[in-house]
């Protein structure tokens, strides 16, 4: 269940009464001041807001979103105020486990790294299709679950940006208690003076969960690269980023090994 809210901080010395209030979510150019700000701010406080019932009301205003509040509020000086800005239940969403890589891994001899913190993503497609389709303003998402006597309790934050309908939402959680991951270089040579290196790496992933679970490994690959080997399929990101999706199951463990051609 996804709840949208926004939160009112008035510090401008004195009490609103009955107010008419506008929320604008997008991305606006401000000039340095000099004076006409002060007028323009005027002409926007008496632009006139069209009556409507119910929750917040969207529309697009130029090129933002415009939310307006169907009823006057009155917002007291030094008042803290939230009010809901929407409410929309059963939102298809995704856990993903992520490890990430590095670009430095290739371009050097690189021993490894043990006890590698994996990841925890919450993703979901802004689609009316997936139980949203809303346009989505810039602004701090906490994220709660219910435990076993049903209090819910916070399991991560993180921050979007102004997100528009149909675009995809990605939030970084945390990281995995029970999913850990050593990394290591297996090979590193030379191939061709000092700007072609052929190097083979292995990322075992250990799942101490009780349950089956995938981890994406994302590499970062600096300049030309070509794959020589590997043990599982891979799907390029983009011209220098591929990911692994490796499957491990519950209380084991599953290696990663590639061997990748480097050119600079």
């Amino acid at each position: 269940d996804l709840g949208g809210w926004v939160t009112i901080d008035n510090q401008g010395g004195t009490t609103y009464p009955d107010a008419k209030l506008k929320l604008v979510a997008g991305d606006i150019h401000r000039a340095p001041q000099d004076g006409r700000e002060e007028y323009a701010k005027r002409a926007l406080e008496m632009a006139d807001a069209a009556p409507s019932a119910g929750a917040f009301e969207e529309r697009t205003f130029f090129e933002y979103h415009l939310y307006d509040l169907p009823r006057p509020t009155t917002i007291k000086n030094n008042q803290t105020k939230q009010i809901r800005l929407l409410e929309t239940a059963s939102v298809r969403t995704q856990k993903v486990f992520r490890l990430a890589g590095a670009p430095w891994y290739y371009t050097q001899q690189y021993g490894g790294e043990q006890g590698l913190k994996v990841g925890v993503y919450q993703e979901f497609e802004n689609r009316e299709r997936d139980g949203l389709g809303v346009p989505l303003p810039a602004g701090t998402v906490r994220l709660y679950k219910a435990d076993a006597d049903g209090t819910l309790q916070l399991v991560g934050e993180d921050r979007i940006d102004h997100t528009p309908d149909g675009e995809k939402v990605v939030l970084k959680i945390g990281e995995a208690f029970d999913v850990v991951a050593d990394r290591r270089q297996t090979e590193f040579e030379v191939v061709a003076s000092g700007h072609v290196w052929e190097e083979a790496f292995e990322v075992v992933i250990r799942n101490h969960k009780q349950e089956d679970i995938v981890v994406q490994v994302v590499e970062p690959l600096p300049g030309e690269w070509e794959m020589l080997s590997n043990t599982h399929d891979y799907e390029k990101l983009d011209a220098f980023t591929v990911r692994f999706d490796v499957p491990v199951e519950a209380g084991g463990e599953a290696p990663l090994e590639y061997r990748i051609r480097i050119t600079y």
